[in-house]
């Protein structure tokens, strides 16, 4: 076996034994079923019924919970790994630093998109005897690719919040900060800017542009609803300006490249640094 395949491996045996894989799956499956309960009911939501207001309401609710679930995840891994002595064991072995790093973050993304990737092929295979639709498949699709970017992105953060916190009582209150500051520039902080300030509109849609999570949600629903309506006047000024296909694309291309800058960073951090801790 490779070195690669060897650390991924034992990752995989932790995030077993840990019972991450469990609690992502029961967390997607409970979220699943509730919206399946309330999507297949009779009522309407901006004309959205079925499967199709299933994966919408399921990626929207993804969206919010991904970042919390992603940062705990990963806010520890490698400080617990130098804190630990792994590190140390690892030092001795004829392996890269950075093999280990790829497998940990491979690990990492399988563990949480995973689950996420069965549970919506589920609901395609579903869709087919229960309730056909078109371009169902597609609505899947688009949502998947969201998703997997803004976990791509809160893995390299948390990845790098490890790789820089001394420990892990520390790493843990930067990852609920950034967790807090992603949640205010969603809902409180531009609200209370647009009420108390005079910050011109465009400053606002800028700041709620570096939230990853914001960013993703705009994905989503201009991929279901080109003119954003559930947005109101907001949703179309942004439908003028960016149009559905630029939206999707700035939902996926945005968190991918912060994912990317956030883990060269890591790397680069976990090559150069002391891991005897």
């Amino acid at each position: 076996m490779s070195p690669f395949g060897a650390f991924l491996r034992l990752e995989l045996s932790d995030a077993l034994r840990s019972r991450w894989v469990a609690f992502a799956s029961m967390l997607y499956v409970g979220l699943a079923i509730a919206f399946v309960w309330l999507g297949l009911r009779e009522s309407t939501v901006l004309g959205f019924t079925g499967l199709s207001r299933v994966l919408l309401n399921l990626a929207n609710a993804v969206l919010v919970i991904f970042p919390l679930v992603v940062l705990i995840g990963t806010h520890s891994a490698v400080v617990h790994a130098r804190t630990s002595g792994f590190c140390e064991l690892m030092l001795a072995q004829p392996v890269r630093r950075s093999t280990w790093f790829l497998a940990l973050l491979t690990s990492r993304l399988l563990v949480l998109v995973g689950p996420l990737l069965v549970l919506l092929v589920g609901c395609f295979v579903a869709a087919a005897f229960i309730e056909p639709e078109p371009g169902l498949a597609f609505i899947g699709f688009k949502s998947l690719a969201v998703c997997t970017a803004l976990v791509f992105a809160f893995v390299g953060v948390g990845l790098y919040i490890s790789a820089v916190a001394k420990s892990a009582e520390r790493a843990m209150v930067w990852a609920l900060l950034v967790f807090v500051t992603t949640a205010a520039l969603h809902d409180v902080l531009l609200i209370t800017a647009l009420l108390r300030t005079s910050l011109p509109p465009q400053v606002v849609f800028a700041l709620a542009a570096l939230n990853p999570s914001e960013a993703a949600r705009v994905g989503i629903l201009a991929s279901v609803d080109p003119e954003l309506s559930v947005l109101g006047p907001v949703g179309f000024w942004l439908a003028n300006s960016l149009g559905p296909s630029f939206a999707l694309a700035l939902a996926v291309v945005y968190p991918l490249a912060l994912g990317l800058l956030t883990t060269w960073r890591a790397l680069r951090r976990t090559e150069l640094m002391d891991l005897i801790a």
